[in-house]
């Protein structure tokens, strides 16, 4: 049975509901959304309830979008910050049952893709997250809160991932055992990113922290990107998390649900391509510490996921969704081939991050 939104919703956003088509829209997972289009003029707008299951408090969210768009408009007027439309009483979210609602409006001629079939596409998104991350560099980051606490902390994730170990079943601590000898073997990532946190020019900027390629939006005739959606996660952060989840999932064909592992391999030019234009855009902001970190990120995010999908195995599966009973084994089983990958690249990649380096120092000469 299709769901079809309350409306005193629709209402509440001076929307009638018997002017409008209303689908259900989108590929994500997270929020319940639809699209919304007037019959009378064919105008759209997309609808949100905010999973307040994940997001525990929705207020924030629209709080650090509001100080994000507010900043923006009068340092850089003319970028495309996509904000809520407010209800007819000017809030920002319509409450009702418990549940919280926003209008968002659609932006025409625009497409998004779930995975980065050419390098031009991966190049695309990165500019536009780089250009995001670039134009908030100066903005102060004292008023914002975190939307989901602790999201890339991987000192947190590390620490319930010895807990996990310490005590689960014996069966599912017996299958796992190689795999759990395997990360361990690589927790010098945690360890850096431990000393990176206290280091002064390591900073806290207001990052995006969900890179996928679908939060992008694409002009859908050449594919050249328009602007960044999905705007949950804006809050304080590290460059390495917004470069790391690009890496984790623009440079291998396959995606963590893949299970013959053999296809997971490092595409060279899609790892160019990202680099290229995430740093055109921020580059020129990167202190010697950062840059030197970039590398680091491909390896920070993946071994976080890894050993978060590991956690939810030994943990008896409470978090992460599962088809069958070892499926967060084979999706950790993933990232350790996709990390293990990447480093066996590092010299190459190394290389390509050096050359795009000096290709934005020299442009900005």
């Amino acid at each position: 049975m299709e769901i079809k939104p309350n409306k005193k919703i629709l209402q509440a956003f001076g929307l009638e509901p018997e002017g409008l088509n209303v689908r259900k829209f989108g590929s994500g997972h997270i929020n319940n959304t639809f699209l919304l289009e007037k019959k009378q003029d064919g105008s759209r707008y997309v609808l949100q309830k905010i999973n307040v299951n994940v997001f525990k408090e929705p207020g924030i969210i629209a709080a650090n979008q509001r100080m994000a768009a507010d900043y923006l408009a009068v340092h850089h007027p003319g970028y495309l910050f996509i904000t809520p439309i407010p209800t007819v009483n000017g809030e920002e979210l319509f409450v009702i049952d418990n549940e919280y609602w926003r209008l968002i409006p659609f932006i025409a001629d625009s497409v998004t893709v779930d995975q980065a079939d050419n390098p031009k596409q991966a190049y695309e998104a990165a500019k536009q997250f780089g250009r995001l991350a670039s134009y908030l560099s100066g903005i102060d980051l004292k008023p914002f809160k975190a939307s989901i606490p602790n999201f890339h902390n991987l000192t947190l994730r590390y620490s319930a991932f010895q807990e996990a170990i310490r005590t689960a079943k014996e069966d599912r601590k017996v299958a796992a055992e190689e795999m759990i000898e395997d990360f361990l073997r690589y927790s010098d990532i945690a360890v850096t990113y431990e000393q990176l946190k206290t280091n002064p020019e390591f900073r806290d900027h207001l990052m995006h922290h969900d890179t996928k390629i679908n939060n992008v939006l694409l002009n859908k005739d050449t594919y050249e990107g328009i602007c960044v959606c999905d705007l949950d996660t804006l809050m304080p952060g590290k460059i390495i998390s917004d470069l790391g989840d690009m890496v984790r999932t623009y440079v291998c064909p396959v995606s963590e649900e893949e299970r013959d592992f053999s296809q997971i391999v490092i595409r060279e030019e899609y790892y160019e391509a990202l680099m290229q234009g995430y740093l055109a855009e921020i580059g020129g902001t990167l202190t010697k510490v950062e840059k030197e970190q970039l590398f680091f990120a491909g390896k920070f995010m993946i071994y976080m996921q890894g050993i978060r999908f590991l956690t939810d195995y030994l943990n008896g599966d409470v978090y992460y969704p599962i088809k069958y009973p070892a499926h967060n084994y084979d999706r950790a089983k993933n990232q350790l081939v996709l990390l293990q990958r990447l480093m066996e690249k590092e010299t190459v990649l190394q290389d390509i991050i050096d050359k795009c380096l000096h290709v934005n120092v020299t442009s900005e000469q």
